[in-house]
């Protein structure tokens, strides 16, 4: 049988790489551990050798230093056998871009800010294939999530409220604001596809969080089915109360035995049109590391754990995607009731 499905991720694969600019004269080293997609490592690697580029296939041996098992849940804390290798680093350091076919990727481990430092790109895929391709994304993107990070870097305080009883008021003073657009085109820049959201690091947040019935829980990549009211105050959850992923999330808390746990981490709003709220209902947890729900156009997404600004590492790192929250900024609505607002 004809494997046709390996044509048009080797295609995805092209269509992406020439989004990150990739060029004929530069290294790219697709990495990947034993567990990582072996149809996805071919395609990167055929990619880059389309676009004419230097390409090294680098496979190194599972496990990383989290408790927690590795099952795409977005904590990033990166391979042992890369954190434990100065051969390993140097080599991603050399490379002008990294494609991270690992099952977590490095994504809040301080090694990856050293390997951007070098000037590297790196540009992680996790997803499914139709979830990569459906959610591929354009380059006139960049302009848009840019357009949000501006924003945020002009204001003093963003304000997210819902129907369900939301009232959270956030400072946004150095607050370092971001962005994700799905490819990883500059020097030093970290990406990760499919992704398209605008967010920060917020010092302090004050206020009432209330998840409604059909919000996201991620890692858990389970919707919420009962009302869950969490009380913020200095950036820390103080309370949650509500039905059985109230008692989830306390638990959670509880045995994650992590100083930073119930602290607030990085939060914005998506703007992933194509981005579909019920692939996390579709799709086998291990398939997923649960993107569209993080990105969905409109949603509200906010984090527990790990803070860069204020040097917090931690393993506890949740994503909590809501919809119907209406997003301002200084005053200035950029999601109305779950919808994008032109600004």
């Amino acid at each position: 049988m004809l494997d046709l499905t390996s044509v048009d991720l080797l295609d995805a694969f092209t269509r992406e790489l020439k989004l990150c600019k990739l060029r004929p004269d530069e290294h790219v080293v697709v990495l990947s551990e034993p567990t990582s997609r072996g149809d996805y490592v071919a395609a990167a690697f055929g990619a880059a050798k389309a676009c004419g580029a230097h390409v090294i296939a680098a496979t190194v041996p599972g496990g990383n230093p989290s408790p927690a098992d590795s099952t795409r849940t977005g904590a990033g804390p990166g391979l042992t056998a890369v954190l434990n290798d100065s051969t390993a680093q140097e080599l991603l350091k050399a490379a002008d871009l990294v494609v991270d076919l690992t099952r977590e990727g490095f994504i809040h481990a301080p090694l990856q800010q050293e390997i951007l430092r070098a000037g590297t790109r790196i540009l992680f895929v996790c997803d499914a294939p139709d979830v990569l391709i459906r959610n591929l994304p354009k380059e006139e993107d960049k302009a848009e999530v840019l357009k949000g990070v501006e924003l945020l870097k002009s204001a003093s305080v963003m304000r997210v409220t819902s129907e369900g009883g939301t009232d959270l008021v956030v400072e946004l003073p150095g607050s370092k604001p971001e962005f994700q657009v799905g490819f990883a085109d500059d020097p030093g820049r970290w990406d990760h596809w499919p992704s398209t959201m605008v967010l920060c690091w917020p010092r302090l947040s004050d206020g009432r969080i209330v998840l409604a019935e059909g919000d996201i829980l991620l890692p858990f990549k389970e919707y919420v089915r009962q009302p869950v009211t969490l009380e913020i105050a200095g950036g820390h959850i103080e309370k949650v109360s509500g039905g059985a992923e109230a008692q989830l999330l306390n638990t959670f808390f509880e045995d994650a035995n992590d100083q930073w746990a119930r602290s607030l981490s990085h939060m914005g709003w998506g703007l992933m049109r194509t981005a579909d709220w019920f692939a996390t209902a579709l799709y086998g947890k291990e398939e997923l590391m649960g993107m569209d729900a993080r990105a969905f156009a409109g949603n509200f997404l906010w984090s527990t754990g790990p803070h860069p600004v204020l040097g917090r590492e931690s393993y506890a790192h949740l994503d909590i995607a809501m919809r119907g929250c209406t997003v301002s900024v200084d005053g200035q609505e950029v999601v109305t009731a779950g919808r994008l607002v032109d600004f």
